[in-house]
């Protein structure tokens, strides 16, 4: 039998887009909330014998998480063969240490909860800093699935004479992946943060680049103050409004408003989260990541 894809989320697309790439089935559960607000889940697609899959989205987490939990050790307990978990975007890993006193280190915490209740996980580009792989916080198999040829094949076939622009010096290696295969040039900007919304970009020689329309590449857009700062500095230095090219689209209120004052062209997203700007379909690279952990279906 085809594994069993399933999502633990209520609405969360993922389950039936891989369905539809893969040729898996895809399975239904029965999520609802009683009045005081806990989970009910049940299974109305059999699990047991069969490779389950869960895949859903993991932004805004916490109340995803019980449906998520309980959904993995509900399918073990009816006979699931394994468990694999497909989140496009993955929570919990920029609390990659102990800043302060007492603090908990939640990617450690997350890696220990999700390794105890899935057997394998795909997700897309995580936020690793001090972190190097999925490995040190994970104690399963874990595929990180790289989105800069997606990316880069975006950026090819919708910008005419792009330069990529990375807003930091973390951002060099990876926009660096992207520039190269889109055959484009890039320049890094400099980035100050003082605080959640307090940012300051800079730094970078943007000279030569004449007639180059900017596309400014980030991993994550939540605030949207990085990006803001690195529009500003870019449209100072009298470059034409760049297009923001982001992953995981996770927008507060307020960030598609200021991109927009700050003179971005247009902000176009990866569709691991949910988004109306989401251009960039990441379906077939997931799915591929997906078949080597059942490479007999």
């Amino acid at each position: 039998m085809p594994p069993l894809l399933l999502s633990p989320v209520a609405g969360d697309p993922w389950a039936a887009r891989l369905a539809a790439t893969l040729g898996w089935e895809e399975g239904r559960l029965e999520l609802r909330r009683f009045p005081d607000g806990e989970t009910y889940l049940r299974f109305d697609t059999p699990p047991a014998g069969r490779e389950v899959v869960l895949a859903a989205s993991l932004d805004r987490p916490d109340p995803k998480l019980p449906g998520l939990l309980f959904a993995a050790a509900t399918a073990r307990e009816l006979g699931a063969a394994r468990v694999g978990l497909v989140a496009p975007y993955l929570p919990y890993l920029r609390q990659d240490c102990r800043f302060r006193p007492g603090e908990a280190v939640t990617a450690r915490c997350f890696g220990h909860l999700l390794s105890g209740a899935v057997d394998w996980l795909v997700t897309v580009d995580p936020h690793l800093h001090r972190i190097a792989s999925l490995g040190e916080v994970f104690a399963i198999p874990a595929t990180a699935v790289p989105s800069a040829p997606v990316l880069a094949a975006w950026i090819a076939g919708n910008v005419p004479r792009p330069v990529v622009v990375g807003p930091d010096a973390e951002s060099e290696q990876w926009v660096a992946a992207v520039a190269g295969l889109a055959g484009a040039p890039y320049r890094v900007l400099a980035k100050e943060r003082r605080g959640d919304r307090d940012v300051s970009v800079g730094g970078a020689d943007l000279s030569g680049l004449e007639g180059r329309t900017p596309v400014l590449v980030d991993d994550i857009l939540s605030t949207g103050r990085t990006l803001v700062e690195a529009v500003r500095c870019l449209r100072a230095a009298g470059l034409p409004p760049p297009v923001c090219l982001v992953v995981h689209a996770l927008f507060s209120d307020e960030a598609g408003a200021a991109l927009r004052e700050a003179g971005a062209d247009r902000v176009v997203t990866a569709n691991t989260v949910t988004h109306p700007s989401n251009k960039v379909d990441l379906a077939a690279a997931i799915a591929e990541a997906c078949r080597a952990f059942v490479p007999e279906a």
